[in-house]
């Protein structure tokens, strides 16, 4: 088995911010930066990675957005448990969804964000 992945946009400051973060509270996961891992091994793309973060677990099932935090907060274990808990959880996770889309969509404008952060316009 495979240990669990969250995967990230290397390029925005704001996410490895974020992956940081959480690199230093998961024991049993990796942290990579999306441009550094093939993401094609797990059914992705570049621009998947670009938009949003990815949570790969042990059976290689793959999470995005607030989901995909949720399942890295999970992992993290302690009252970080609870956090996870109402991100993966109506109707709670609505709200996570929808914080998660803004900040994905204004991350250019966050902390420690640079032009790179800018999510891609969808085709």
């Amino acid at each position: 088995m495979n240990r669990p992945l969250l995967i990230f946009d290397g390029d925005c400051g704001f996410c490895t911010t974020c992956a940081t973060w959480a690199g230093r509270r998961l024991r049993d996961a990796d942290v990579v930066p999306g441009q550094r891992v093939d993401v094609a091994a797990y059914g992705l793309t570049a621009r998947d990675v670009s938009a949003a973060a990815w949570w790969v677990d042990d059976r290689r099932r793959v999470y995005r957005g607030h989901r995909a935090i949720g399942k890295a907060l999970q992992a993290c274990g302690g009252w970080w448990r609870a956090v996870s808990w109402l991100c993966l959880h109506p109707p709670f996770s609505w709200a996570a969804w929808a914080g998660y889309g803004l900040v994905a969509r204004f991350r250019h404008r966050l902390p420690g964000a640079t032009p790179a952060c800018r999510v891609p316009p969808n085709d």
